[in-house]
């Protein structure tokens, strides 16, 4: 007789318990269903989309996507990634919250005692350090992203309006946190960094025509910010409110308001397929983002056991440091101070920056590449937009690498212990001293005409101009001219170079693209996008002036602090 395949066996007097009948008795209890919504799991449809509905994180997500949203390399997760670090942030905060104390006497001692005396403190200070610089590069990366696959255009554009709200609070948020550990490179960034303040036009005493306000250098919004004239003990225990209390309260709600409108206005990735079939989220796009997150997470807490938050000597008002210098993502503004007035620089352009991406949407008429990346369809809007993050990472890098003592330029081979020349004096090309070569009221109306001109220039030539032979002749010319003043007028090689760099890149990005692809626009709409434009271009401008010929400014009024 065959013998028989029989379970395990309960010894006598014992039953095994029936698995599946307690894990219905269980989920089919009160208590489950009060905090569950649904009843035993069944793996249909229905059931993935109600998973979907009543999961407090998984409902900000619809119950269906388009296969594109599925792919990494559409989104790259660069959104929720974001987040996540913001909830890495928000839980290391709280934490180290429990051991730091904000008073001049005692932060930067909490700040030894996390390193030597706390159970994993010096874990915990270097992953919120690594998160918040981390959060910073991925919610720009995240901004370009959206930008690149238009996912700003109609119905959303007032959720990238959010977006460019939470990416300056981002920027913000890291800058309060700075100040806390209070050792010398927080102290003297945040100096670098406040000091542009007192540079705000109307509001800051060093602002152009601040005096007219009677703002002094106790009652102007540096003041305000500080807590008095230097950094120390009011500021130190403002920073910690804005960075623990209010910064990251305003975030929250603005993240609230942004994933709501995401869920409302759709996922912006496009069909491949216009009749092809959507896919649930559950579990196929939450797989991914969990994957995303746990990576994440590694990579943190690796990086953060391998290296350690920069921490130095205790801070000491007295003793500046050489150069002193402000946080790595606000380096491109103190690197813009070689080549502008601080309010312009501190104030003016970052303001500029940031209306100017809230009013892209509304400046941007072309329908096509919403929801993919296509560079063919939406090459100018590509293009500006991408140079203008390519200004920005590089005046960064030439402001952490090419910026020594004095904040003098060295070439990264070089060392910053050789002696370099003290700069060549500057000049000025429009102004009322002897240095000017023309006079106050011609200075207006010569940057006024010209500034006029770069706007409608590129709308009065109606007939399209072939880019590369223009741009090849207009090099060459250019090319003639320094060579002819070198010869003729002592122009060194090296201001010849950046004449002809600087000059070709703004002809370029300033009339050849926009005569190409948005001169059809009606006249509000493209006087507004080329105002913007010929700021971004004026940047280029006035760097090759300084860098190449020493001008400081072109426009000065001395009485009212205003220089150009």
């Amino acid at each position: 007789m065959p013998e028989t395949t029989q379970g395990p066996r309960a010894p006598s007097g014992f039953n095994l318990p029936d698995f599946p009948a307690v894990k219905k008795s269980v989920i089919d209890s009160q208590i489950w269903r009060s905090i569950f919504r649904g009843g035993i799991w069944k793996d249909t449809p229905r059931d993935r989309a109600a998973h979907v509905i009543g999961n407090v994180w998984l409902h900000l997500h619809p119950v269906r996507v388009r296969p594109r949203a599925l792919e990494w390399t559409y989104t790259w997760g660069l959104g929720g990634i974001s987040f996540l670090l913001y909830l890495i942030l928000t839980v290391t905060g709280v934490l180290l919250m429990f051991y730091y104390r904000p008073t001049v006497e005692l932060a930067y001692r909490d700040m030894k005692d996390l390193e030597f005396a706390v159970t994993l403190g010096t874990f915990m200070r270097n992953a919120h350090r690594w998160a918040a610089q981390a959060m910073v590069v991925f919610v720009i990366l995240h901004m370009v992203r959206v930008f690149l696959t238009g996912s700003y255009k109609k119905p959303r554009e007032f959720n990238w309006g959010v977006g460019v709200l939470l990416l300056t609070l981002t920027l913000f948020l890291s800058f309060t946190g700075y100040l806390l550990p209070w050792d010398q490179l927080a102290i003297w960034a945040v100096t670098v960094g406040t000091n542009m303040a007192g540079a705000t036009p109307l509001l800051g005493n060093e602002g152009p025509f601040g005096s007219l306000l009677g703002m002094r250098i106790n009652n102007d919004v540096r003041f305000t910010l500080l807590g008095g004239t230097i950094v120390g003990e009011n500021t130190l225990v403002r920073f910690y409110v804005l960075h623990c209390v209010a910064v990251p309260l305003l975030v929250g709600a603005l993240l609230i308001l942004h994933f709501w409108r995401i869920r409302k206005d759709s996922f912006s990735a496009a069909p491949r397929d216009p009749n092809e079939e959507k896919v649930e989220v559950w579990p196929h796009l939450v797989v991914r983002e969990y994957i995303a997150a746990a990576a994440c997470t590694l990579a943190i807490m690796v990086w953060s056991i391998w290296m350690n938050a920069p921490l130095e000597v205790e801070a000491n008002p007295n003793v500046t440091p050489n150069p002193s210098k402000a946080p790595w993502y606000f380096l491109g503004l103190q690197e813009l101070l070689v080549y502008f007035d601080p309010w312009i620089a501190g104030v003016a352009l970052p303001g500029l920056i940031i209306v100017g991406l809230m009013a892209i949407p509304y400046l941007d008429t072309n329908p096509k590449g919403i929801g993919f990346y296509s560079w063919k369809d939406r090459a100018f809007a590509n293009t500006q937009f991408l140079l203008g993050v390519a200004m920005w990472f590089i005046l960064i890098y030439i402001g952490y690498y090419c910026r020594g003592p004095n904040f003098a330029w060295f070439w990264p081979w070089e060392s910053w212990l050789t002696q370099q020349p003290p700069p060549p004096p500057t000049w000025n090309v429009f102004g009322p001293k002897g240095d000017a070569v023309l006079p106050t009221w011609l200075g207006v109306l010569a940057l006024g005409g010209g500034g006029v001109l770069a706007i409608v220039g590129p709308k009065l030539v109606q007939r399209d101009l072939s880019g590369k032979p223009l741009c090849l002749g207009f090099a060459g010319l250019m090319a003639l001219v320094a060579i002819g003043a070198h010869f003729i007028g002592h122009l060194a090689w090296l201001q010849g170079f950046w004449l002809v760099m600087f000059s070709v890149l703004y002809f370029y990005f300033g009339f050849v693209l926009p005569q190409r692809h948005i001169r059809s626009l009606e006249w509000p709409r493209y006087v507004i996008t080329m105002f913007f434009v010929v700021g971004m271009m004026s940047v280029l401008l006035k760097m090759g002036a300084r860098l190449g010929f020493d001008i400081k400014y072109v426009f000065t009024l001395p009485a009212f602090n205003l220089n150009i």
